[in-house]
């Protein structure tokens, strides 16, 4: 199967699930984006690294890191290979520098280590074409309350987002409407909500 590059190009909080974070992966050289939900412990990981910031002590991500490395392993690359329900799936691809063995791993943790490790980023153009999210304009790069993200002291005060919403009562003149507004606004985690809505009803 055909393997896309990804790069980070979004991590913010969700606007509908309290204590998330919607991180968004954007075709490297394309248009499309792939928004995934994550935790907040995973959001922090990535924003820590990303921002080349040292935590008073190791973060499981870290500890990894420093394990990997005493017994000379590397994570070449990160590979999201499948979508289930509404659930990304990824697999680290490990090497020793003689054999490369794939280990399965949450998305948000597989993300958390490829930073670490400088590793490639990719998914399989099925999941782009069903799941992906076309932009329009010129490519971007925004990182939304890093500030709060990388300092460990405020890690577990987020804000209250707002009431999960639903759009189960929508027509589908309605959600393909919301879903323009919503990339036009750059809100890729609402939008991701109404793709998979679309996807439920057979639009794609």
């Amino acid at each position: 199967m055909k393997k896309v590059k990804l790069d980070i190009v979004g991590l913010s909080y969700s606007q509908t699930q309290s204590g998330a974070y919607a991180l968004v992966l954007g075709e490297v050289n394309g248009r499309r984006r792939l928004p995934i939900i994550i935790g907040a412990f995973e959001a922090q990981a990535i924003a820590i690294e990303i921002e080349k910031m040292t935590p008073s002590r190791p973060l499981t991500h870290d500890l990894f890191k420093s394990m990997a490395d005493t017994f000379h392993i590397n994570i070449q690359e990160v590979i999201i290979y499948n979508l289930v329900d509404g659930v990304f799936y990824a697999k680290l691809m490990c090497s020793d520098g003689k054999n490369t063995h794939e280990v399965d791993a949450r998305t948000s943790d597989a993300i958390a280590l490829a930073v670490r490790f400088n590793a490639m980023i990719y998914t399989y153009e099925f999941i782009l074409a069903s799941a992906g999210i076309v932009i329009e304009g010129n490519d971007f790069l925004f990182l939304e309350n890093m500030d709060s993200l990388t300092k460990e002291s405020e890690a577990d005060s987020l804000p209250s987002a707002s009431k999960q919403q639903g759009f189960g009562d929508l027509s589908l003149e309605e959600l393909q409407q919301k879903l323009k507004e919503a990339i036009a606004e750059e809100a890729y985690e609402k939008a991701a909500r109404l793709r998979d809505e679309l996807n439920k009803r057979g639009i794609s």
